[in-house]
């Protein structure tokens, strides 16, 4: 189990890990789409280094009926608008604050957590960059999303199957064996099916849907 003060040590790691990548950036990669579906890499980066200035639950809230309930969308505009700051400022951002333990009123620090681990992948996979993910957070993260439901509905998505890390102390699920890197498993059961596949076997792999990210 990761305990509240070290995932925030984790969190800090990942963000200086991702300002780093950052750093060697050419102003087309920038641009590059990421893992996620509508976001550039600026538009990770950005909501990375926006996450300790998120605005109160209030304007959540009030932002969130404007847009009808699509928290998805919202998350997405709100960092389109931050990755308007120049790219230097961002990756600035992201060192400054990396112990900074504020976060968005309507989160916890355990989902932060595996947010973080994994839009920092989200940038580094489609650029061939490789940043490493760290164990005991990633194992962390594959139990709080395993858990929850929305919004990626790990365990009906992948009801019938059963998924067994091959690096670590972690399996969950009846069924059908995926196999596979902690780290794999957990951008599966976060939607990035598509880039976690290739590092997974097992029968059940056959059976793996592959929805956007």
């Amino acid at each position: 189990m990761v305990e509240q003060d070290q995932a925030w040590v984790v969190i800090a790691q990942q963000r200086r890990a991702l300002a780093d990548l950052l750093d060697d950036l050419t102003p087309q990669e920038w641009e590059a789409p990421s893992l996620c579906e509508r976001w550039r890499v600026r538009d990770v980066a950005a909501h990375l280094a926006m996450t300790p200035y998120s605005p109160g639950i209030g304007r959540i809230l009030y932002e969130g009926l404007r847009a009808r309930g699509d928290f998805d969308g919202l998350n997405h505009d709100m960092a389109v608008r931050y990755a308007a700051r120049p790219t230097a400022e961002l990756v600035a951002g992201l060192r400054a604050d990396a112990d900074n333990r504020s976060r968005p009123a309507i989160t916890t620090w355990r989902n932060l957590l595996f947010d973080t681990i994994v839009h920092v992948q989200d940038v580094a996979l489609p650029l061939g960059r490789g940043v490493p993910m760290p164990p005991d957070g990633t194992v962390a993260g594959l139990d709080r999303v395993w858990r929850m439901g929305w919004p990626f509905w790990a365990r009906r998505r992948l009801r019938g199957l059963r998924l067994v890390a091959t690096d670590a102390d972690w399996a969950v699920g009846d069924g059908d064996e995926v196999r596979g890197p902690a780290g794999a498993l957990l951008l599966l059961v976060t939607g990035r099916g598509a880039v976690a596949q290739p590092l997974l076997d097992g029968p059940g792999t056959a059976r793996l849907t592959t929805p956007a990210g």
